[in-house]
């Protein structure tokens, strides 16, 4: 949820945290601040708000010294005002902090007992001053650092910076991911790549449990057991972790147009003439009885997408979990099982822990993610990478689509394995997939149209979505899309489902966004089209040409999309949905990239 960065190096030091928070800024946006060392004293700013707020500052009340830590803040504990915001500060330690301390509570009834009492209403703040009340019983930094870490219970990332010492920073990592950056005679810490990226294309990973030593000569990482680790030192690809706007006013304009280049390099990735180059080797489609599929949010609609493709094409049943409620169901996982967990960043802490939970129960397990060197990735059998390359808009949309191909690519290689789908049925599959990207690239230029109707619908309080079979899982997701960037309040339905209990909130007021490609469903969803006009409701229907002639001319809003089979529709009726909770997030004037309450990578429960 939260950014953080540290620095040592060989310059001012400021200017540089506030860069690098930058590119962390999609990870949170409640407060941001810095700390420094400077002539061997310790000192921070901090502001509510966005990071302009914090950089605002800096130029009326500079803050020297070429060491320091940042931190961009997702608040959990305690309300975005400047006294919750990081660093934290007790003495002569400093605090940026990821994650929920569970055990905070305890910590300062212990600290109570010595007359320490905190001033803010923060988990993080215990962690510092804990660790100054192990300073003052007279341990050295590091010590003091390492005893606060070994007393912390929950999920975290941290980095401490120390009065009087301008070489050395302390940085562990349980349950939420940190990396550390070598430099020519400067180090850095980040909570990923991207925040060090214009720094150095050398990166450490810390595993699970590690905490890390870190000066200007190098970083000593040591295990959970205190046992030296010998982590790899990566090179990282610098264009891969570009962060940009292109050109377009936010960036998720710029990620919804990206999204048949992007379709073009993962297929060129996965596509070797008529076969499907996934990295499954050693997995037999024919031996697994059951597939479970967990996920979160957008990556979860993903997966019920995915249930169609495996379940008709593969004859493969699958269960799909949100993962915050499958790891705490605790599911008996049979043999014959396998489990796959998607996520953009690799990193949601409820996937991750659901994976977990199966890593000793099903027979493989697999993820489909966005960042390869994630800690979901580095704890799969298989890791299958979605190409989507960076994604900085909150709102999940070229990684979402990115998500669908690799999810449809694995279901036709069951598909083929397993004997349903013949190599001639499987080609003509492929070959249509390759046409994707141009079709993307034809509904793109629908956008004018879809602002005309997103401005409409950007008046409503409410809105209902609309979809059948492939298309169900694409309502929910045009619903969310809405909800996150608009906040305007949207559901979505299963359109058989209408006449169970929905069809009561259908009045003039009440769009009814309906996503229905002419396919085989296409005359059931028409009959409940019917039903809502029939009750005065305004149907905005997103079909192709044929199924908008078929609908007749009594529809409020038509948006044509380009023919695709009904297999391959999913991926290309995503588009339209992101452009009208774009455009309605226009006309309503809200933060599209940055939403309210929301941050790109959840890493807390």
């Amino acid at each position: 949820m939260c950014g953080i960065v540290g620095v040592l190096g060989d310059h001012e030091v400021a200017p540089i945290l506030v860069e690098a928070l930058r590119r962390l800024e999609y990870r949170g946006y409640d407060s941001a601040g810095i700390a420094t060392v400077n002539n061997g004293q310790l000192d921070r700013r901090r502001a509510v708000g966005k990071l302009v707020n914090l950089s605002d500052l800096l130029v009326h009340d500079p803050l020297p010294g070429k060491s320091g830590i940042g931190h961009t803040r997702w608040a959990t504990h305690g309300a975005p005002t400047t006294g919750n915001a990081h660093p934290h500060r007790a003495g002569r330690v400093a605090v940026v902090h990821n994650g929920i301390i569970e055990n905070y509570k305890e910590l300062r009834a212990e600290l109570a007992g010595h007359g320490i009492r905190p001033e803010t209403e923060t988990d993080t703040e215990t962690v510092a001053l804990l660790c100054q009340h192990h300073l003052d019983q007279g341990k050295t930094p590091v010590d003091a650092a390492v005893a606060t870490i070994d007393a912390l219970k929950g999920a975290f990332a941290l980095v401490f910076l120390f009065d009087g010492e301008a070489d050395l920073l302390i940085a562990a990592r349980k349950g939420s991911p940190l990396a550390i950056g070598h430099g020519d005679g400067e180090m850095y810490v980040g909570s990923d790549a991207i925040a060090l990226a214009p720094l150095t294309n050398r990166i450490t990973y810390l595993e699970e449990g590690d905490r890390a030593v870190v000066t200007r000569a190098g970083a000593e990482i040591r295990d959970q057991a205190g046992k030296l680790a010998n982590r790899e030192i990566r090179e990282i690809r610098l264009e891969s972790a570009r962060i940009d706007k292109g050109g377009y006013k936010h960036f998720m304009a710029k990620e919804i147009a990206e999204q048949p280049g992007v379709l073009s390099n993962a297929l060129r990735a996965y596509l070797n003439r008529d076969t499907i180059a996934l990295p499954v080797e050693g997995l037999d489609f024919n031996k697994i009885d059951r597939l479970v599929m967990v996920a979160c949010g957008t990556a979860f609609y993903a997966c019920l997408t995915a249930k169609y493709w495996f379940e008709k094409l593969a004859g493969l049943p699958v269960e799909v979990d949100i993962a915050s409620e499958f790891r705490y169901r605790e599911p008996p996982i049979p043999s014959g099982t396998v489990a796959l967990f998607v996520s953009q960043s690799g990193e949601t802490a409820d996937t991750l822990a659901a994976l977990r939970y199966c890593r000793d129960k099903a027979d493989r397990i697999i993820s489909v993610v966005n960042v390869p060197e994630s800690s979901i990735a580095r704890e799969s059998d298989i890791a299958l990478p979605i190409h989507a390359g960076v994604e900085v808009g909150v709102a999940s949309t070229k990684a979402f689509t990115c998500q669908l191909n690799v999810l449809l690519l694995l279901a036709l290689k069951a598909a083929h394995a397993r004997g349903r789908m013949d190599d001639a049925a499987l080609a003509g599959m492929l070959d249509d997939l390759r046409g994707m990207p141009g079709l993307f690239n034809a509904a793109l230029d629908r956008d004018g149209v879809i602002a005309q109707a997103a401005q409409k619908i950007a008046e409503a309080r409410d809105v209902l979505f609309l979809g059948r079979g492939l298309m169900y899982p694409l309502a929910l997701e045009g619903a969310l899309k809405l909800k996150e960037i608009s906040y305007i309040h949207a559901e979505a339905y299963a359109s058989g489902e209408l006449k169970h209990g929905p069809i009561a909130l259908i009045d003039k007021s009440v769009p009814v966004i309906v996503m229905a490609p002419r396919d085989s469903l296409f005359e059931k969803t028409v009959s409940n089209m019917q039903e809502v006009m029939a009750r005065g409701g305004k149907v905005c229907l997103i079909t192709d040409a044929a199924g908008a002639q078929e609908a007749g001319g009594d529809v409020w809003q038509v948006i044509r999309m380009p023919e695709v089979s009904e297999t391959l529709a999913p991926l290309l009726y995503a588009l339209p949905a992101q452009l009208l909770a774009y455009h309605a997030a226009i006309a309503k004037g809200t933060d599209v990239d940055q939403p309210r309450n929301l941050a790109k990578s959840v890493t807390v429960e």
